[in-house]
């Protein structure tokens, strides 16, 4: 009977056997270890494995791999081939997938091949340098512009071009949009993620995304087109710094947008409102055949928008930019193209990092409008820091209602920070509030500074588009900041020359299209505003009605309630 069968008298006795089998199965073993050996340090910014047999030996001192962009590798030709090895695979475009080297590979590696493609697919989705993320600038684009100019496309591609997103997924959506023979949408799905937007191929929500270049970090902001979700794209815009206007250059498609009921002039004129400061025009669709990269057909675009452009508010000579682009290609977004020979400035990534930086105010009292809200593990609230720095453990303030929150936890561009400065999109989890208690429009302050909130206030406005007169008594719809809420012209107080900037003296009965003047509006429920003088990102608004922007304006003060 083998003795292990059977019980020990004591637990003791039993381990003290096993102890001494143990050990003389290991002095072998021991004897051979090299106590001596350095700790094992992981290299984190290692080149990822490739199992060829004739792949380069990598030194450990590489830098931390930048995303590859598959078949966009720069050649580096000034370096002799002996220094190269401290390159992670400089001479095989796509980031030395096995399959690029030629005649050497067998059967073998196919398989080793598909399992490095998916290991290395998943490396551009981490920003790539995450420790130094909030030292770069944090700039939020919102791409604007008529229904079906290509703007998702577009937000696409440069996502693809700057290893945001990588070829493998894109190669799913491709195989799914022409299932569906709608194979030029691919691109746009990155950005439109739910199930409705990819079968109408319409965005309805604005679409987030977040890419970097050398100097900046950027938030891509994709609105919708379509004019029944303007209200969207009015929130999309009121988080922007930046705004980028896709136009289609394809003939007809251009007309149609920037006609009367066209979404382009009504966007670039919201985006004005929502105080972006800066607009980039981007000419889409000039692969189209139609087009062919025809400068004329540029030149008419530019001369169309120009007059238009000038009259929202924007100063050609500062403020526009203008430049040609194919977003299906991808064509001038990264790297300047042959096919346009004419156009000589930068192409769309290097001029957004060659932008001027924006001067925000760090020590102004905290502002975050908040965008849109939910449940999960407490509660999340989305916005822009306007100004002020927001960190871990403070106490806020949240208005209207002064409730008296704490940051839980600040995600930056879904990267987690301890403190965020003006201009980054956050995700906050608060302590002390309900999800239920929390309206889209309402603002975070700190307890020292807080917010104005009424329903009443004075208003200079600018009548855009309207049919009929305007009396005392209208009602339409007031979008201020984040902020939707019903409001009603209670008084008109003077008109004011476009011109002169005199006021009239005696009290109007009516304004009309084109007409500026000053009123007195009061909204149904209380809502957070500032004056535009002491802060303008909070003090402008837009009024719309029946679908149409009618009017946009600035606050001039705050009137108390009459209790």
């Amino acid at each position: 009977m083998d003795p292990r069968d059977t019980a020990p008298d004591s637990w003791e006795q039993e381990d003290d056997v096993e102890a001494t089998v143990i050990d003389r199965q290991l002095e072998p073993a021991l004897a051979a270890l090299n106590v001596n050996a350095k700790p094992f340090v992981p290299n984190i910014n290692a080149a990822e494995f490739v199992p060829c047999f004739t792949a380069k030996p990598h030194t450990e001192d590489l830098e931390p791999a930048a995303p590859v962009e598959n078949g966009d590798t720069e050649m580096i030709t000034e370096e002799p081939w002996d220094q190269k090895e401290a390159e992670p695979n400089e001479e095989e475009p796509g980031g030395g997938s096995c399959g690029d080297r030629g005649p050497e590979v067998t059967t073998e590696d196919a398989a080793p091949e598909t399992m490095e493609e998916e290991e290395e697919t998943s490396v551009p989705k981490v920003p790539p340098t995450q420790p130094d993320a909030p030292k770069k600038e944090h700039i939020n684009v919102v791409f604007i512009g008529h229904v079906d100019a290509g703007k998702s496309t577009i937000g696409g591609q440069i996502m693809y071009l700057t290893g945001m997103v990588d070829k493998r997924t894109l190669e799913k959506y491709e195989r799914e949009a022409k299932e569906k023979n709608r194979e030029t949408w691919y691109l746009s799905w990155a950005l439109d993620t739910n199930q409705e937007e990819r079968d109408k191929g319409k965005t309805v929500e604005v679409g987030r995304a977040y890419f970097e270049t050398e100097k900046k970090h950027f938030t891509i902001l994709d609105a919708p087109g379509h004019k029944s979700f303007v209200p969207n794209m009015i929130g999309g815009a009121s988080q922007a710094d930046l705004a980028v206007l896709v136009i289609s250059a394809r003939k007809g498609e251009f007309e149609t947008g920037f006609e009367k009921g066209g979404q382009t002039r009504e966007h670039a004129m919201l985006a004005k409102t929502a105080g972006v400061k800066h607009l980039i025009v981007l000419v889409n669709k000039m692969d189209d055949p139609t087009v062919n990269w025809s400068l004329e057909r540029y030149e008419e675009c530019k001369e169309k928008l120009v007059p238009f452009l000038k009259k929202v508010g924007f100063n050609p000579r500062k403020d526009i930019h203008f430049m040609p682009c194919s977003g299906l290609t991808g064509a001038n977004l990264k790297e300047p193209t042959d096919m346009c020979s004419w156009y000589i400035g930068l192409p769309f990534i290097p001029h957004l990092d060659s932008l001027p930086s924006f001067n925000r105010s760090t020590d102004g009292p905290v502002r975050l409008p908040i965008v849109d809200k939910y449940k999960d593990m407490g509660t999340v609230i989305l916005g822009k820091l306007e100004s002020g720095s927001i960190s871990k453990a403070q106490q806020l303030v949240m208005m209207p209602n002064r409730h008296v929150v704490e940051v839980l936890s600040l995600l930056s561009d879904d990267v987690e920070t301890d403190d965020a400065d003006p201009g980054e999109n956050l995700k906050l989890r608060l302590k002390g509030i309900e999800e239920e208690e929390i309206l889209p429009g309402f603002i975070l302050c700190n307890a020292e500074n807080l917010c104005h909130s009424g329903r009443t206030f004075d208003a200079q406005i600018v009548i855009i588009e309207h049919k009929s007169i305007i009396c005392p008594g209208y009602n339409a719809v007031l979008h201020i900041h984040t902020c939707i809420e019903e409001v009603q012209i209670t008084a008109l107080i003077c008109l004011v020359d476009k011109k002169s900037g005199e006021k009239s003296k005696t009290r109007p009965r009516f304004v009309k299209q084109d007409q500026v003047c000053i009123a007195r509006l009061r909204t149904a429920g209380t809502i957070c505003l500032e004056t535009f003088k002491d802060f303008p990102q909070m003090g402008r608004f837009t009024l719309r009605d029946e679908g149409k922007t009618i009017a946009i304006g600035k606050v001039l003060k705050l009137v108390a309630e009459r209790d």
